[in-house]
């Protein structure tokens, strides 16, 4: 599957899995079930988003976007991030109305089979997603899959907080789970907004990735004097790589050109979505910037 028919399929695994959490949720009257309906609901409005951006990002760099569209991505996963945010806080405002409210959990184990198939449906789903993710350096998509493995997580726990009130009878489990689930998936979208945001100001890449490229290009030293204002940033999937790159003054342009070829074809072996832009300078250049 291409990047735009895997994110569609995370939307319909979450559609199906917010009808059917919802519904169970109203009947047995667990806020937990409820709260895993509307964390489901932002997953599937993540989904949607992260299926749009991916198309978009796709599209080739035109007149009016020179350098791609690939930072709609960015722009998706901070979205994304907001949401879960909107989510955790609804969440448990409602956990804490039904604290100071409680009542009784009807068809207690129909709310435990709910989750346990939403949390095995997703998991598969969020596999097939992480995986064509890495492939394709997607953030978008990386994100989604990190939604979806988080619901994973708390459908799960919301299954045992049922399995607990019902061997128990203790209902003020159902919403203090709730509000442990709340936080939880509240920090992953911290992470997540890590993650998603700093590209969207040019931010640099993080710290082992250039040290790795700078290793590359050192990997050539031999056949050049030296480099040096050397940049990164990162554009949704494509990381951008610039710096100036020192030559001996008997170095013809073809045999330079050829260098810089070869030294953005290593890049672009381990960094597979880089653009790499070498700007070329004589010795004599260096030699005359420099004091007596």
């Amino acid at each position: 599957m291409n990047g735009s028919k895997t994110a569609f399929l995370s939307v319909l695994s979450n559609t199906f899995i917010v009808s059917l959490k919802l519904v169970v949720g109203i009947v047995t009257g667990s806020v937990a079930i409820i709260s895993e309906a509307i964390h489901s609901a932002l997953d599937l409005v993540a989904s949607l988003i992260a299926f749009i951006s991916v198309r978009i990002s796709a599209r080739s760099a035109d007149k009016g976007h020179p350098y791609g569209h690939g930072k709609v991505e960015n722009i998706s996963g901070t979205v994304e991030t907001l949401l879960i945010f909107v989510a955790g806080i609804w969440i448990i405002y409602e956990c804490v109305h039904k604290i100071m409210n409680p009542t009784e959990i009807a068809f207690p184990f129909l709310g435990i089979l709910v989750m346990v198939v939403g949390g095995g449906v997703n998991f598969v789903v969020s596999l097939k997603v992480k995986k064509k993710a890495e492939e394709l350096h997607s953030v978008a998509m990386k994100s989604n899959a990190l939604h979806l493995l988080t619901d994973v997580f708390t459908s799960l726990g919301v299954a045992f907080s049922l399995l607990l009130v019902t061997l128990t009878g203790w209902t003020i489990l159902d919403p203090v789970i709730g509000i442990v689930l709340a936080l939880y998936i509240m920090r992953e979208a911290f992470k997540l907004l890590k993650e998603s945001f700093p590209p969207l100001i040019d931010a640099r890449l993080a710290e082992e990735e250039e040290n790795e490229i700078m290793r590359l290009i050192e990997s050539f030293q031999e056949r050049y004097i030296e480099f040096h204002d050397f940049r990164t940033r990162r554009s949704g999937p494509e990381e951008y790589v610039d710096f100036h790159l020192v030559i001996p003054s008997t170095m013809d342009v073809e045999t330079a050109h050829q260098l810089c070829d070869e030294i953005e074809q290593t890049i672009k072996a381990t960094f597979v979505r880089a653009q790499v832009m070498i700007h070329i300078e004589p010795e004599h250049e260096r030699l005359a910037g420099q004091p007596l």
